[in-house]
């Protein structure tokens, strides 16, 4: 019955099945499947793990061979790199003042301790994963030797690129922070606009030629029967990467943020006052949280896209010469989104310089939404021109080439769509964000909470019927011949969706990037204490040539600080809806596994079968449990930090905080940031093994809730986080109203969505994708482990599996909970 599962089908072998769920129930009228679909084609043992790669030089295109094609995209991979690496120096040569140049250093000394830890806590965690990896490959899939370790090999490959792309992001914005801080002295908004826009396309050039390098050079390089090791490995080192730094970078930033932010309201002091001993740390939590947390994310979630995509066309095109145009295509148009991202930002940049470059106000976020309307706009158009040029006709249908590019802009639109909508809810314009302020005003902290709720709530449905509405048109065309080519071209669909989401990704990485160099711009600024260096203003007219009027600096750095967190919030939508339609995907190759093909135990999947049930309510409380202990661990580090603070803080005859009391701050960060995201990952961890050996449609239940709860209480989190992120800064800037009893309600409700923003929801993205895609294993190895030596053995370790993750659930608030200390 269940000998799909006997077999060794890995994590992503059962993606081609989706079409006959897809098939079986889809909705009357729908046209069936054309005869070519109903060819099985051949399946590989191991899954993923023993794909092997079609001679991509077989097939021409236009006079040019797919391995040249492939070649080119190399090159054009080493110019996205020489691009980023180009700005990057361009940063670096910029003129700072040497205050801001000392703490910039500082920030960026801490943030390297900080990585160098986490580094080291990641690799721990791989000793986890790589247990259970050489247990099922080598043990019971009986893998040679070689393989299993390539596939450990290119799993720290995967750890090195997010690991990697964390710590250039990192560099970057530390030069970028202190120069666009130094820029807003001239009293222009061009520069301090341009300098985090430049810092942010330096990140995304540079992380998405890189993901695309490396996954070319498996393609090219490595021989087609060790491909699918490579791509396997490589996959799940990404996500274990991008779940660590997301998690603990979440918990770090916020402990520091609130820490920070709550001794305006205790010692009614000023915005990053340079004696708060708890601004240093919020500055290297911006890059924590802000910087590596996104980078390693995007890096991760670009490259199990790939993979996926490439998995599902070996397993589910039966033509050689089809699965070749289909693989060439895809990569050549991941080559030509770079060029698009690159392309963009050349041509926004002279428009902006042209509108604003000597302008004395500007609104910061009209530049940047022309940004990546331009982008979404241009990469649609490259879309149908490559797609026409390299297969006008594919599988004798010469129609297919703009119904899949089609379906690939319902994503690319979808990454332009989404900000806009996030924007009506948390933009310093919006009117959801000014009736926060408003209700602030007469209600205190209280009707301030109450309105930020309503906007999350609010843009959870707008949002939801958007992803909703893309996923069903590409889904609508996709019946429309593509099933000629292919078995479940619906999932193929989605794929494509998820492949669109992502196609402008050096731009949705920059003006995500642009928000944490704003915000540490603006602290800069204050911890330098420039203002008060004796004789400033005849050395700067001196040594750089302008007069400055610092009222006006920092008048303009909080302003665009308000544009950089709107901008922050646009692009965890886009990231948290790829890793919901990934999920569904691969919740769908279970589903076909579980059920021989939808030709046994349908009736498993069902509300009338009380595991399916069971598992959906379990998933929910998953869902629950992480967001409550990923906050409890923000708010007790909040706790010793403030405690710290208010312990050792100095206002009188000091300009700033000593080193120590920072470096103690930071410390304390770090300490719980670690603690939160051990508990949370073993718990995630022994949970799917637990609910995966228990019962497996229990456990297709469990995955479909968790991506779904999962969905919404992302969205909503960030954006009523975004609201009372910019309720308060409209109070600052706008109403010039700080220490007034409104700015500390405004300040009480930004330190509720800090976690609510960057922490729980930004985490939910790689949870579900970990889970879901570490699920695929598990469920297959405790299938297996059952039929082999019982189903009491399966129980059993699903009960010891279960106490394991039980005791860390514990963990995350009995072990965690704040405890005052007696004198």
């Amino acid at each position: 019955m269940l000998h799909m599962l006997r077999s060794r089908s890995g994590c992503l072998a059962g993606l081609l099945a989706a079409l006959l769920w897809t098939s079986t129930i889809a909705p009357l009228g729908a046209q069936a499947p054309e005869p070519a679909a109903q060819q099985t084609p051949a399946r590989h043992a191991g899954g993923e793990a023993n794909l092997i790669l079609p001679d991509l030089g077989s097939v021409d295109f236009q006079g040019y061979s797919g391995r040249t094609l492939l070649t080119v995209g190399l090159f054009v991979s080493l110019l996205g790199l020489v691009f980023g690496m180009v700005i990057f120096v361009q940063l670096r040569n910029l003129p700072v003042h040497r205050s801001m140049h000392e703490i910039s250093e500082l920030i960026y000394e801490t943030c390297k301790t900080y990585l160098i830890t986490q580094g080291k806590f990641i690799l721990l965690l791989e000793l986890f994963i790589g247990v259970i990896m050489v247990f099922y490959f080598y043990v019971l899939q009986h893998f040679a030797a070689v393989k299993v370790a390539i596939i450990l090999f290119f799993s720290l490959i995967g750890i090195a690129g997010s690991y990697g792309v964390a710590w250039f992001g990192i560099r970057v914005n530390t030069f970028a922070n202190s120069r666009a801080a130094f820029a807003g002295l001239k009293g222009q908004p061009y520069p301090i606009y341009a300098i985090p826009l430049r810092a942010g396309m330096s990140i995304g050039m540079l992380l998405i030629s890189v993901e695309l390098f490396l996954m070319l050079c498996i393609l090219l390089f490595i021989p087609g029967d060790y491909a699918g090791p490579c791509f396997i490995g490589f996959a799940i080192g990404e996500s274990l990467g991008a779940a660590a730094l997301r998690i603990a970078g979440g918990i770090f930033t916020k402990i520091a943020d609130i820490g920070s932010d709550l001794m305006k309201i205790v010692f009614n002091i000023k915005e990053d006052d340079a004696r708060n001993p708890g601004v240093i740390a919020d500055c290297t939590g911006d890059n924590a949280g802000d910087s590596v947390g996104p980078s390693a994310d995007g890096f991760e979630t670009y490259g199990v896209t790939g993979v996926a995509l490439i998995s599902f066309i070996l397993l589910a095109v039966s033509e050689t010469t089809v699965q070749v145009q289909l693989l060439v295509w895809i990569f050549v148009m991941r080559v030509m989104m770079i060029i698009a991202s690159g392309l963009s930002y050349l041509l926004n940049e002279a428009w902006s310089k042209a509108s604003f470059g000597t302008a004395t106000t500007m609104n910061f976020e009209v530049p940047l939404t022309r940004l990546v309307w331009l982008t979404s706009i241009i990469s649609v158009v490259i879309t149908y021109v490559v797609s026409y040029l390299l297969i006008p006709t594919l599988g004798g249908d010469s129609s297919l080439w703009w119904k899949l590019s089609t379906i690939i802009t319902c994503g690319t639109l979808a990454g332009a769509i989404i900000p806009e909508l996030v924007k009506i809810f948390t933009s310093t314009e919006s009117a959801h964000v000014k009736e926060v302020v408003t209700s602030s005003r007469e209600g205190g902290a209280s009707l301030n909470i109450l309105s930020g709720l309503v906007a999350g709530n609010f843009s959870s449905y707008w949002l939801g019927l958007s992803i909703v509405a893309l996923m069903a048109i590409a889904y609508g065309v996709s019946t429309l011949g593509v099933g000629a080519l292919m078995i479940a071209p619906a999932v193929f669909a989605f794929g494509l969706v998820a492949f669109g989401f992502l196609g402008m990704g050096p731009v949705t990485i920059a003006v995500d990037s642009y928000g944490p160099v704003t915000d540490n711009a603006q602290s800069v600024f204050e911890l330098s204490v420039i203002e008060g260096i004796p004789g400033i203003k005849a050395e700067l007219k001196k040594d750089y040539g302008f007069d400055v009027n610092f009222e006006r600096a920092k008048h303009l750095l909080e302003e665009n600080d308000g544009a950089g967190n709107t901008f922050k919030a646009t692009a965890k939508p886009v990231l948290i809806g790829t890793a919901v339609v990934g999920a569904t995907t691969m919740i769908f190759s279970i589903i076909v596994m579980l059920t021989n093909g939808l030709t046994e135990n349908l009736d498993k999947l069902s509300l009338l079968h009380p595991p399916f049930l069971l598992g959906l309510v379990t998933g929910g409380a998953m869902i629950y449990w992480f967001t409550g202990a990923s906050i409890q661990a923000v708010t007790t580090g909040a706790y010793r930090a403030v405690e710290f603070i208010k312990a050792n803080i100095k206002l009188d005859g000091v300009e700033k905080a000593s080193v120590a009391d920072s470096k103690k701050v930071v410390e304390i960060c770090t300490q719980y940031a670690q603690k939160g995201m051990f508990n949370i990952f073993l718990g995630v961890f022994f949970g799917t093994l637990a609910f995966a050996f228990l019962e497996p449609y229990f456990f297709v239940g469990y995955l479909v809730s968790i991506a779904l709860f999962g969905l919404y209480q992302a969205i909503f989190m960030a954006n009523a986080g975004g609201a009372w992120d910019n309720a308060k800064k409209i109070v600052e800037v706008e109403l010039k109203e700080k220490g007034s009893p409104l700015h500390s309600a405004t300040v009480v409700g930004d330190t509720v969505g800090d976690p609510f923003k960057d922490t729980s929801s930004v985490a939910m993205n790689p949870v579900i994708k970990f889970t879901t895609l570490f699920g695929l294993l598990a469920v297959e190895l405790g299938v297996q482990l059952a039929e082999q030596y019982g189903s009491r053995t399966g129980l059993l370790l699903s009960g010891l599996f279960f106490l394991g993750s039980a005791t860390f659930v514990w963990r995350s608030f009995y072990a965690m909970r704040i405890v005052r200390e007696r004198a």
